[in-house]
């Protein structure tokens, strides 16, 4: 995790542990996402805050391809996907790209390296851009054409003093 300071926002890029094969380390994510909560709660007292990176999660299913035969699977669990929300529901963060394409399917920053897999779009959404609350954006988007990496860049402008 990185955070920079600007005059007017925080912006966090973070990459947020796996929970692994067989969840052998959800005890410990679960325990990372609660003290990465706390930290961007205290970060949003002082002045607004962007959170963009590697989340690991798969929020909704809407945000992967296969939800039913991926559940209990690292990403997709019930407890990571229920930590992810308190972020958004109790700590006022916005899934940006959600809150301006709520219906929107299909659309994944990640897809396995399997042959074809990419080809065929069967993805996960596990790269996100929020924003606290009261933070001005526009244009969240994924960039999916983004080729090199299993994962494709996402993005989001914000309003803020820098």
């Amino acid at each position: 995790m990185v955070t920079a300071e600007f005059k007017g926002v925080f912006v966090v890029s973070a990459y947020v542990p796996n929970s692994q094969r067989e969840l052998e380390r959800l005890d410990y994510r679960l325990q990372w996402d609660a003290d990465f909560r706390k930290y961007l709660a205290r970060l949003a007292k002082k002045k607004p805050v962007v959170v963009c990176g590697d989340l690991n999660v798969a929020h909704a299913e809407i945000d992967l391809a296969n939800p039913s035969t991926n559940r209990r699977n690292a990403g997709f669990t019930d407890e990571e996907r229920e930590s992810f929300g308190q972020l958004l529901s109790q700590h006022g963060f916005t899934d940006t790209f959600r809150a301006q394409h709520p219906e929107l399917a299909k659309r994944y920053s990640w897809w396995s390296y399997r042959p074809g897999i990419r080809a065929r779009n069967i993805g996960w959404r596990l790269d996100y851009c929020l924003t606290s609350d009261g933070l001005k954006y526009s244009q969240p988007d994924i960039h999916d054409k983004v080729t090199g990496s299993d994962h494709c860049p996402v993005s989001v402008r914000v309003q803020a003093e820098l």
